[in-house]
């Protein structure tokens, strides 16, 4: 209980606390590492249901009108900046590597742990790899404070690879990966995404840079064999679950006014296909015109993915 009693002021200003949560040696040799939890509490929050976001690679908790707008709704809103990744970044660490995301459910479960003292229940809101991570979790968790699952772009699949290719990269990745875990690997198209949404947003680019930080075999190596457990049907989430993915994408383009309209990350027909093998009820909703982040798109799908997620929590808690 006494990590309860250590919440700060949080960067995102009045209103957004945070705390440290300690998670000790580092698999991946990375020595001590830690996770950051915030929360948004204007007034006081015990007793609601719980929020739990949960941000993609390359990235960190910045959308307090997210959390601003889910409070209003009656929920207590936090979310998690995993290790090596935003607030929870120390000197000399890789930023957000990992090369088995299995690691990650550490931070998971110690969020989780702060969470559940204070709510009846919590719902992750999980975006982008994070989709994938906390499908993966909640495959193996024991936990009933759980009721439901918000999954925002998952990534599930490889892009512009088609399946037999994904197979040979991920045997190929395996070997490879284990030997050099720390080859910096080719990888971007997320500079367009990242002008975008700075466009509208604003976020700190030490954090979540235009482009993306560098990324590493070792880390494509957890990604793969993480996806290879959704496309042999092997996850199942064990609860109701929504997945929101834009109508269309738009991948490895210039910026232009094309781009404010698309998932500019992944492959929307991707998620839509895999997005079922996640469990036995899911739900997946198609927002017109939304970006990778749906809640960081224009003013109507922003909307939307609001009205979507309020109405599943809804009948889900």
């Amino acid at each position: 209980m006494e990590q309860l009693h250590n919440w700060r002021p949080d960067i995102l200003g009045e209103g957004f606390e945070a705390l440290t949560l300690p998670l000790g040696k580092d698999p991946d040799g990375s020595g001590d590492v830690q996770a950051v939890l915030v929360r948004y509490q204007p007034e006081p929050i015990a007793g609601r249901p719980a929020l739990l976001w949960v941000h993609g690679m390359t990235d960190y908790f910045f959308q307090a009108h997210v959390a601003q707008y889910f409070h209003e709704q009656g929920y207590a809103f936090y979310a998690v900046d995993l290790r090596k990744s935003g607030r929870a970044h120390q000197d000399g660490e890789l930023w957000h590597y990992a090369s088995n995301f299995e690691y990650y459910f550490e931070d998971l479960d110690a969020a989780l742990g702060v969470i559940e003292k204070q709510h009846p229940s919590v719902v992750p809101l999980a975006h982008s790899t994070a989709g994938l991570i906390v499908s993966m979790w909640l495959n193996q968790s024991s936990s009933k404070k759980i009721p439901a699952l918000v999954l925002n772009s998952p990534w599930l699949d490889l892009m512009h690879f088609n399946h037999w290719q994904v197979g040979i990269l991920r045997r190929v990745v395996n070997v490879v990966g284990k030997i050099f875990p720390r080859l910096a690997v080719p990888g971007g198209g997320l500079k367009s995404y990242g002008q975008s949404i700075h466009a509208d947003w604003d976020y700190d680019m030490t954090f979540k840079p235009l482009g993306g930080h560098l990324k590493y075999l070792g880390w494509l190596r957890a990604v793969l064999n993480g996806q290879h457990l959704v496309h042999t049907d092997r996850i199942d989430v064990g609860v109701p679950t929504l997945v929101m993915t834009s109508s269309r994408s738009h991948l490895n383009q210039p910026y232009t006014a094309e781009t404010d309209t698309a998932d500019a990350v992944l492959d929307v027909q991707q998620i839509q296909h895999w997005a079922p093998h996640l469990g036995k009820d899911v739900d997946v909703y198609t927002i017109w015109g939304a970006r990778h982040d749906v809640f960081l798109s224009l003013p109507h799908a922003r909307e939307e993915a609001f009205d979507i997620t309020a109405k599943f929590l809804q009948e889900h808690i």
